[in-house]
């Protein structure tokens, strides 16, 4: 075994385990941490040269899942190995830079690069707790500044129990359940779901969270003391002090007028002309071009003391409104023609044009990763064009942000998506942000839940959504809880506070920080106000559509459900799949069968779906001795002939069967493709059917059905 150096801790009752040895040696700081027989490696590097001429922290947080953690062969036919992350990894990785982001100093002008690779998967403890801890670990021990340690737990609660990190399978079934990220005495990130849970039991979730997060952190504070060592010398941005006096006293009459414009394009355009202004007079006093580039990030700085004193000072918002009052909300229902279903949700100039997609069963995405390997039969897919912002880009697909929050609005909406037994289309949403000033991922959420609605799915709640921000003063700990945020709230505020849910409580919850964090009374207050925006939201939309409509779009396919005996699945597929290709080819429909004899049939109309739900009918329906059917003739034989009496199910009229007379020649009486009457004369135990034509004919009758 490996020379190691081991630490380890109880938490959720099993042991969490830290080791240090000289695995990735070259790296700045690396650490192997284990739960259960989930295993992480996480490691931690920074760059060499002090990059001053950057206006921006270089930091990169990757999540890697490794295909082999899970002891499978993964990926597609032709590419066995990893590719692109996951939804998931990105996700994850997501959350881990969320949390460690803010307590680095923004000054610093280093790359750093922390990479969590997942080196063993045990199916029940899930990789992405022990990604943050690890990260903290690696950047804490290393000679990287950084101002942690943080922690991570997860709580859910399952009934009336609350559980610390609880397993993949316990997490299936649970009403809440949450990421929780604890740095400096304060919870500072918060990523979880839940199924119309209260905000008092939300609270609760948190409160044991906290408790745990504690000791993780003294924990960790062991292990740093034991084995940190001196951080590296850096040179951090600094700003020379004649141009920030220089900069400040322009800007300081200028700023109000500026930034207090309700219409956002006015304002960036004042923000600009300041800019514009503030460049040319730099110019005239002489400030060499090097040191002009560092004005705006002054600037920057100027605006966010200006918007958080007013706030915090006089609850005076850059666009007037009060610090509990939601936007003026424009919504529509039923948009766009021939789309299934489509809404508009306007909210201030944040525009989300939502639009619904019902397919077959059988068009569910099959997703295949580290974690797990289903299928989804909701998506919701979420573009963020650059258009929406005023600006030019090009159209790469989803990157992190897109995939973010996609996913949160897919958690507030997923748990009212109707069981498959009562709605069994296949739902692909999609949201299109036309114009973004602030939530648009709440945009959707609200936007989507309408368009669902519109296209006669009936979900069992309708869904709203609100950001929620925070303006704070470290020195003299005043802050204020800001209700549906937008533009320079979002940029310049210390939180982004999402929350999404029904008129019965909170589907889905997420908190970034950009200061230290927030205590347990900061987040119970910013529900409680959120609770009261939400509520209005949905009243609002609710005056839009109150329920679902009864009918679905007459463009949209129609899936009948069928029942049959599991035994009967054989004969409905046939020998290669021959009677079903038979089937969809003559019907133009699409065909789904579980292995329980569900079928699902699929078709642009109901004629067609109605003709291949006949068809299927009459090839598992159960023949009785006795009973008389028609049928083609499909086979001759010396001795007889056999006839298809449904599709795919044949039974034998022997020759003595086929009149009220002696026969020489099958021939002389059937020839292959006539449509017969038969009487069925027996089932063998077998299957085998025997048939007569005979007996449907009247005893004196000698004429034969040739």
């Amino acid at each position: 075994m490996l020379p190691t150096k081991d630490y380890s801790i109880e938490i959720g009752g099993r042991e969490l385990k830290v080791s240090f040895s000289r695995l990735a040696e070259q790296a700045s700081g690396s650490v192997l941490i284990r739960y259960g027989d989930t295993v992480l490696l996480s490691t931690a590097v920074m760059g060499k040269k002090d990059r001053l001429e950057l206006d921006y922290f270089p930091l990169m947080v990757e999540y890697e899942e490794k295909f082999y953690a899970t002891g499978k062969i993964l990926g597609s036919r032709f590419v066995r190995r990893e590719g692109r992350p996951s939804e998931e990894a990105v996700l994850t990785g997501r959350m881990i830079d969320r949390s460690i982001r803010p307590l680095f100093n923004h000054r610093l002008r280093r790359d750093v690069q922390v990479v969590n690779t997942a080196l063993v998967f045990d199916g029940a403890n899930d990789p992405d707790m022990l990604g943050l801890n690890a990260a903290s670990l690696s950047l804490a021990c290393s000679n990287i500044p950084w101002e942690g340690p943080a922690a991570a737990v997860r709580v859910a609660k399952l009934g009336d129990k609350y559980i610390v990190n609880p397993t993949l399978a316990e997490r299936a079934t649970a009403d809440i359940d949450l990421f929780l990220s604890f740095a400096k005495g304060k919870i500072n990130m918060i990523d979880g779901e839940g199924k119309e849970a209260p905000e008092q039991d939300l609270m609760q979730a948190i409160s044991l969270g906290e408790k745990e997060l504690k000791r993780l952190i003294d924990f960790q504070t062991t292990i740093i003391n034991e084995r940190g060592g001196k951080k590296a010398d850096v040179l951090l941005k600094e700003f020379d002090a004649t141009l920030l006096s220089a900069v400040k006293e322009f800007v300081a009459p200028r700023l109000e007028a500026a930034i207090y414009e309700k219409d956002k394009p006015k304002q960036e355009d004042n923000l600009n002309q300041v800019k514009k202004d503030l460049i040319s007079h730099l110019t005239e006093k002489g400030f060499t071009e090097d040191l002009i580039k560092s004005a705006n990030h002054i600037l920057e700085e100027e605006i966010d003391s200006v918007v958080h004193t007013n706030i915090i000072t006089k609850e005076k918002r850059p666009d007037g409104r009060a610090t509990d009052e939601v936007r003026n909300l424009e919504i529509y229902a039923g948009v766009l023609p021939r789309i299934h279903g489509s809404a508009i949700f306007m909210r201030g100039s944040t525009q989300a044009l939502c639009t619904i997609t019902l397919g077959a069963p059988g068009d569910e995405q099959i997703v295949e990763g580290m974690e797990s390997s289903s299928k989804r039969r909701f998506m919701l897919h979420y573009n963020f064009p650059s258009y929406s912002v005023g600006e030019t880009g090009p159209f790469r697909g989803p990157g992190r942000r897109e995939i973010g929050h996609g996913a949160l609005a897919t958690k507030g909406l997923h748990r009212m998506i109707p069981d498959k037994e009562i709605f069994p289309y296949t739902i692909r949403a999609v949201s299109e942000i036309l114009s973004s000033n602030g939530s648009s991922s709440m945009a959707s959420t609200c936007g989507v839940a309408l368009a669902l609605m519109d296209a006669g799915v009936p979900i069992k709640e309708l869904v709203g959504g609100v950001a929620m921000g925070l303006m704070s003063d470290p020195t003299t700990g005043q802050y204020k809880i800001l209700t549906d945020i937008q533009g320079p709230e979002d940029h310049y505020g210390d939180m982004d506070f999402k929350v999404s849910g029904t008129k019965n409580g909170v589907n889905a919850i997420q908190l970034d920080v950009k200061i230290d964090g927030l205590t347990l009374q900061m987040i119970e207050e910013t529900l409680a106000q959120t609770k009261k925006a939400r509520l209005h939201i949905l009243g609002e939309m609710e005056k839009v559509l109150s329920k679902p409509r009864e009918e679905l779009s007459p463009f949209a396919p129609r899936i009948f459900t069928l029942h049959i005996d599991p035994e009967n699945i054989r004969d409905v597929i046939g020998s290669g799949g021959k009677v079903i290709n038979e089937i969809i080819a003559k019907t133009n429909t699409s065909i789904d069968i579980e292995d329980d004899g569900t079928i699902f049939i699929t078709g642009l109309n109901a004629a067609q779906a109605e003709q291949a739900v006949a068809i299927i009918n009459n090839i598992t329906k159960k023949l009785t001795v006795g009973e008389i059917v028609e049928g083609p003739v499909t086979r001759l034989f010396d001795f007889g002939a056999l006839v298809e009496v449904s599709p795919g199910k044949e039974g034998m009229v022997h020759i003595s069967e086929m009149a009220n007379k002696r026969v020489e020649k099958v021939t002389d009486i059937v020839n292959l493709g006539d449509i017969v009457r038969v009487k069925v004369l027996r089932i063998d135990p077998d299957g085998k059917i025997g048939l007569s034509i005979k007996a449907t004919l009247p005893a004196t009758t000698q004429d034969q059905p040739k």
